[in-house]
Parts: structure tokens; sequence; C-alpha cells
């Protein structure tokens, strides 16, 4: 059962990056142009619309796949201010000043840092075709080319 489990992580954790980038770049969509039941807020307003550019751009890239460990950790860095900044001066708790959403963002994209993309993800795909990989990979080939 475990090996089956291991050799589906690739996929859960793209699965996870889709849904995660999904989710975040909805909230960016939301703060920024009012849009899924959001109000949108003012235009360079410091720091609520810098939040939103960052989640509407971090979570594309992270939905996407691409640069998804920069994307993250900026990502992660704006959510720990959120929450410090914003949320943890109302209350301790997260549960107490709803700093739930702001420091659950944060340890995912803090994971993702960490994990890269998984499956599914734009990095595969071109580091699969990058110039340098294919040739370190002719320069360790046995065979001449």
């Amino acid at each position: 059962m475990t090996g089956r489990l291991n050799s589906a992580q690739p996929y859960a954790l793209g699965l996870f990056r889709i849904v995660v980038g999904l989710l975040f770049t909805c909230h960016g969509a939301s703060s920024l142009f009012g849009v899924l039941g959001g109000q949108s807020v003012e235009t360079g307003a410091w720091p609520n619309w810098y939040a939103a550019v960052i989640e509407l751009v971090g979570g594309s890239l992270v939905l996407l796949g691409l640069a998804t460990r920069a994307a993250a950790f900026v990502s992660s860095g704006a959510m720990a201010y959120a929450y410090f900044k914003v949320h943890q001066p109302e209350a301790l708790w997260p549960i107490q000043n709803s700093g739930e959403g702001a420091a659950m963002y944060c340890w995912a994209m803090f994971l993702l840092i960490f994990t890269g993309s998984g499956a599914f993800g734009l990095d595969r795909l071109f580091a699969k075709r990058s110039p340098a990989r294919d040739e370190q990979t002719r320069e360790q080939s046995p065979v001449a080319v």
C-alpha cells in the first residue's frame, strides 16, 4: 500500500498545487477586480493592492506550475506579512483574528517552496526541453553521437 501511495505522490502534489494556486488566484482577482463576490481595492493602496497583485500573479504561476518555487516563496512571505500585520494584532489565535486563510496559504505556499510543482506543472515540461539539460545528457551518454 505504501509503495502505491509513494508512486502517486507527484500527482497528489500536482493536484494540491493546482487547487492552492486556483484558490489564491481567485482571491487576488476578487480583490483586484471585484469579481467572485469581492470588493476591489483602490489601485496602489498599501498593502491591500500589492497583496492582491501578488495573489493574482503568484497564484497563477503556482496554478500553472511555472516558476513554482519562486512564486510560492513570494506568496508565502506576503501571507506571513498579512497574518502578522493585519490579523495577529487583533488576537493571538487565527480562529480569533480571522487569519486562518492567511496562515493556511502561508504554510501551503511554504510547502511548495520545498516540493516544487509536482506532476502536471509547466516547470517539468520546460526542464525536459532545456538545451543545457540536453547537452548534459549527451556528455554523459556512453555512446558517441
